[in-house]
């Protein structure tokens, strides 16, 4: 993997850090230098990335469990508490988090499901974001990446709660895109993965033949880049990646 000696001394959060894209980003971060803060809602899968990293040899990570479903404004507040207090600061966020139902009918989803979708699909990624930002402001390059799915890019039906979320998200990406445009050391892009070896892909897809799927670490060279310096100029874009 190509070397981003930039990330050397970063702190990075990243949600869903616990399986699939979070984790395998995670540990790229952290194999190019930059202190891992890992938020899940599993404890022992977030141990699991931690021992990972450690015995790669990356800095210390940090863990800090979350149900995002259930978060409030004063869980966001005591994040970025417990980052400026504990880490000292923060230069970026990879929002990975998901919250997914089922594959079914309009008619046969609830209220309960689009609402468990909405607070963690759309709704954390901004709270921790507005959270967040005065550490960001204070960072000489912070970075922001949402990760984005084709069907809130592109709605189809049986998706349902879950598309409509991920739209809301591409919706508020290009307001604090837009919001973000005059900050210079401040950037937030969306990047939307095509078909991934992922736990959401084996729920949709659970005939798919798994071998012939990516996996998530196919996504990190770009991931690194955005993160990083390297991608100072890319700012308040939609990156689809398909291999």
């Amino acid at each position: 993997m190509t070397a981003y000696p930039s990330l050397n001394e970063r702190i990075i959060l990243v949600t869903g850090a616990g399986q699939g894209l979070g984790r395998a980003a995670a540990k790229a971060f952290a194999a190019q230098g930059a202190t891992v803060v890992l938020l899940g809602r599993t404890v022992a899968k977030l141990e699991a990335v931690y021992d990972e990293i450690v015995r790669a040899g990356g800095p210390q990570p940090a863990i800090l469990p979350a149900d995002l479903a259930a978060a409030q404004d004063k869980d966001f507040e005591t994040l970025a508490y417990t980052l400026a207090s504990q880490l000292g600061g923060l230069d970026g966020i990879l929002h990975c988090a998901n919250a997914f139902a089922s594959l079914s009918p309009l008619s046969l989803q609830t209220e309960e499901q689009w609402m468990i979708q909405f607070r963690v699909n759309t709704v954390a990624p901004f709270a921790i974001n507005r959270a967040c930002m005065p550490l960001l402001q204070r960072s000489a390059d912070a970075s922001v990446i949402l990760v984005g799915e084709t069907h809130g890019h592109a709605p189809a039906a049986y998706w349902g709660g879950f598309a409509v979320s991920k739209a809301a998200l591409e919706a508020y990406f290009r307001i604090q895109a837009d919001e973000w445009s005059d900050l210079p050391n401040l950037r937030i892009n969306l990047v939307i993965p095509g078909p991934i070896r992922s736990p959401l892909r084996a729920r949709t897809h659970p005939a798919e033949d798994k071998g012939a799927l990516p996996e998530p670490e196919a996504l990190c060279p770009l991931l690194l880049q955005l993160m990083g310096p390297e991608g100072r100029d890319t700012r308040g874009q939609t990156l689809s990646f398909q291999l």
